[in-house]
């Protein structure tokens, strides 16, 4: 059995991300607070703006960080998952059947196809990994 897997390049996981999410709020609300004490009210207003923009922006990026799409040949079986945006896509091949698109000059996807069936791929991958991970893949299928 032979596995291709590609990953987003995220930088904190999302429990990483959940701790600096608190330390930040915690921080947000001292200042905060220092500021409603010395009579400043408004303090909360642009506050709850603040904290409510980080919350969105540290979602969205949770939603992606795992992020995957992987490549698994076992015989005459591939099997494609993509794993986006907390939705499984589960595709199968038979290897003999199966053929790669080569991709155009500046794309950065390909695709793999079979009777009806396409699925792209590629898109975690810089151009010289692309090219490679297309070369490796290629004796494996017919």
């Amino acid at each position: 059995m032979k596995i291709w897997k590609m990953r987003r390049n995220c930088a904190l996981t999302p429990g990483q991300l959940l701790k600096f999410y608190i330390a930040l709020v915690c921080l947000s609300l001292t200042v905060a607070t220092g500021f409603l004490l010395a009579g400043v009210k408004i303090i909360l207003i642009f506050t709850a703006i603040e904290l409510t923009a980080v919350t969105v922006g540290f979602l969205i990026y949770c939603r992606h960080a795992l992020d995957f799409e992987s490549i698994e040949i076992s015989g005459t079986r591939l099997l494609v998952r993509k794993f986006i945006a907390y939705k499984e896509t589960v595709t199968e091949f038979n290897t003999h059947w199966a053929k790669l698109s080569h991709p155009e000059e500046h794309a950065k996807v390909f695709f793999i196809e079979q009777t009806g069936q396409r699925v792209e791929l590629g898109q975690f991958l810089r151009r010289e990994q692309l090219k490679s991970l297309i070369a490796e893949l290629r004796p494996y299928l017919s």
